[in-house]
């Protein structure tokens, strides 16, 4: 058995409303089906699963307001994994409770960790188990596990149990669970720290402070245990207008928090379109006007293979370390069409060919403003790209979307006298730019990254 959580699809998010559930009691599912739909500040995101097998139960209504990290359903094992599961629990006597659960995604330990539940002593000489990740944010919060009763299998403390846990401490005992920062946040914003909502994981950041700002305090966590119908209570559908307002406030947290923990650098490097330019007319010619290339792809596949030759721009920050991501998922920025921006990536962009990149790239624009992306791509950019130069810009400087490390952009193509060979000429030209973050890179790695890029557009055909 794994508990089905609620993801996070996005920074800042910290709970979102499950609108649609495309499953039901009794339903097979595989990794990487759509069960859910939820509504966030940024729109309806299509979610996937991350485990093989049976729908157990559905724990939550549709149109609930759940925090991020709440339990949304059981996922079992095949029919005769269920069925031994059941066995087990009636030799061992149990009596009606709700049905046990194992950890699920979010209690899978960091790769190079021991994912093997621990037994350790506990009060009275019985023997306790839990799992690594509870055990790492029972750590964090200074939570005793000895003290919890384990809803996993046969008793496991599982992580969704610190969670419980954490959620129902009195308010003296979050004293010491709020951020050095998060007082003087609120002093700034003028906000009680004392009303501000605490987070998934309990403690109180400049995130909940900034949320506090700017909205009314967040609605209580629902229980993991399924609300009767007669006594939920649905979300109120927002207006277009603050629906536009609440992505705004979103983005604006996200991006607050960005430039205040990301130490960032910028470089601009501008380049020579010459080549890419007249490759393009060359190769379009012989392509079906719906198959036709536009620059901006050729801009992605030079960006998901200039990466792969600074890797270190290719990764995600754990708090601690970058280490550098196999896989090139290349978050492409997306303006809706209400307004607001988006940025779902574009999977193994990097293997992938321009007319290839060009049929994911009008694709995921469309489903996008469809209101049909997935969370697995609203999640799982590696580095982004953004470009305002159809807006007529001809310089972006970005703001990294964490916990990206990275994120370039391009303005729009300029004629401006060149040299080329000796020669004064004309010639189409892009800027190009970096933010970075500091602590994975410096100056030097981020200008061989964009002379990279500025080496693969003036060989187009090795795109």
């Amino acid at each position: 058995m794994a508990e089905f959580l609620m993801p996070s699809l996005g920074a800042g998010m910290e709970s979102g409303v499950l609108t649609t559930w495309k499953v039901k009691p009794g339903d097979a599912v595989s990794r990487g089906d759509i069960v859910a739909e939820v509504e966030t500040e940024k729109g309806i995101i299509e979610v996937e699963v991350f485990d093989d097998g049976v729908v157990s139960e559905l724990l939550v209504d549709e149109g609930t307001k759940v925090p991020v990290g709440t339990p949304l359903a059981v996922i079992g094992g095949d029919g005769a994994d269920a069925a031994t599961d059941a066995g087990r629990e009636a030799d061992a006597g149990r009596e009606a409770e709700p049905e046990p659960r194992t950890a699920a995604v979010a209690d899978r330990p960091p790769a190079g960790r021991s994912s093997q539940v621990e037994a350790r002593p506990a009060p009275g000489g019985r023997a306790h188990h839990d799992t690594p990740a509870a055990r790492q944010l029972a750590r964090e919060e200074g939570i005793d596990l000895r003290a919890l009763t384990g809803t996993g299998l046969h008793g496991v403390v599982t992580r969704a149990d610190v969670l419980r846990a954490i959620r129902t401490r009195q308010p003296a005992e979050r004293e010491d669970r709020v951020s050095p920062y998060a007082p003087r946040r609120a002093e700034a914003l003028g906000v009680e720290l004392a009303a501000v909502e605490p987070g998934p994981a309990g403690a109180i950041h400049a995130a909940q402070v900034e949320a506090a700002a700017g909205r009314a305090p967040a609605e209580k966590p629902v229980a993991a245990k399924k609300t009767p119908a007669s006594k939920t209570e649905p979300a109120t559908k927002p207006k277009p207008a603050d629906a536009q307002a609440a992505m705004r406030r979103a983005i604006a947290a996200a991006m607050t928090r960005s430039k205040q923990e990301i130490p960032h650098y910028y470089l601009a490097h501008t380049i020579d379109l010459g080549p890419a330019t007249e490759w393009l007319t060359a190769e379009n010619e012989s392509r079906p006007v719906p198959e036709r290339l536009i620059v901006g792809v050729l801009l992605l596949a030079a960006v998901a293979k200039a990466v792969r030759e600074v890797p270190e721009l290719n990764a995600h920050w754990t708090g601690e370390a970058a280490p550098p991501l196999d896989a090139v998922h290349l978050g492409v920025a997306i303006s809706l069409r209400k307004g607001g921006l988006i940025a779902p990536a574009i999977h193994d962009a990097d293997a992938k060919s321009p007319g290839e990149l060009m049929s994911a790239f009008k694709d995921l624009v469309k489903r996008t403003r469809a209101g049909a992306i997935r969370g697995s791509e609203l999640t799982s950019g590696t580095i982004t790209v953004t470009s305002l130069g159809e807006r007529g810009v001809e310089t972006v400087y970005p703001i990294i979307n964490p916990p990206q490390v990275a994120m370039v952009g391009f303005g729009k193509v300029v004629e401006r006298p060149w040299v080329v060979d000796g020669e004064l000429g004309v010639r189409p030209t892009i800027t190009a730019t970096l933010a970075a973050d500091h602590r994975v890179s410096d100056g030097h790695r981020g200008g061989l990254f964009l002379a990279a890029v500025e080496r693969l557009l003036q060989s187009p055909e090795d795109l």
